[in-house]
């Protein structure tokens, strides 16, 4: 039987932004049945009994990649070898499960990436932190409400800082206007000018 849905639901709406399902009281074991193929495009996290599992809206979307080919120009300007790790599940045995937006590890091939990229675009918040930290993410970008910040693991705790390590080309403040411009415009135009950016 068809549920007839006579609100007034706004399509465009639901195509610009995230949508979230919350799952309480669910077991890792639970967790791990919903790393298959069925579920490749969502982005799905664990930690404390609870089950995230989010469908990013095209504006999302355009933030992440844009924040990621202006990682990968950097790294190519500079010479930089980076290895991409997109949206790899990782995980802590048992206690913590996230796929990043985008994540790099850099000089090497390693088991888990030394940069994580968060956008908290309709959803999530600085708690995110937490989940990176148990997974011992030495830098995280968070980027919320069109800012984007930096931080370090420094001991248990991360540290906010303006200019990253591991690209210590990109300031926070810089980079941000290239990576809101990913809303409205081509990923060319905006490389472009990134590049330019890096030679002055």
């Amino acid at each position: 039987m068809l549920i007839e849905i006579k609100l007034p639901l706004d399509s465009n709406k639901f195509t610009q932004e995230d949508q979230i399902l919350t799952l309480t009281g669910a077991s890792w074991k639970d967790y791990q049945k919903l790393d298959s193929s069925e579920y490749k495009n969502y982005l799905i996290s664990y930690l404390k009994n609870q089950i995230i599992i989010m469908s990013p809206g095209r504006n999302h979307e355009r933030i992440s990649k844009t924040i990621g080919i202006l990682i990968e120009a950097y790294c190519k300007k500079v010479n930089l070898r980076y290895f991409p790790f997109g949206s790899t599940r990782l995980e802590e045995e048992e206690r913590e499960g996230k796929e990043p937006d985008q994540a790099y590890s850099f000089d090497a091939d390693k088991k888990n990436p030394d940069l994580a990229v968060e956008v908290n675009f309709t959803s999530g918040s600085i708690n995110d932190l937490t989940k990176y930290n148990y997974l011992k993410i030495k830098e995280v970008w968070l980027w919320q409400n069109n800012q984007i910040k930096f931080y370090n693991l420094e001991g248990d705790r991360y540290i906010e800082v303006e200019t990253s390590t591991f690209l210590p080309g990109i300031q926070s403040a810089v980079i941000i206007k290239y990576i809101n411009r990913g809303l409205t415009e081509s990923p060319l135009d905006i490389d472009l000018d990134w590049i330019k950016e890096l030679d002055d």
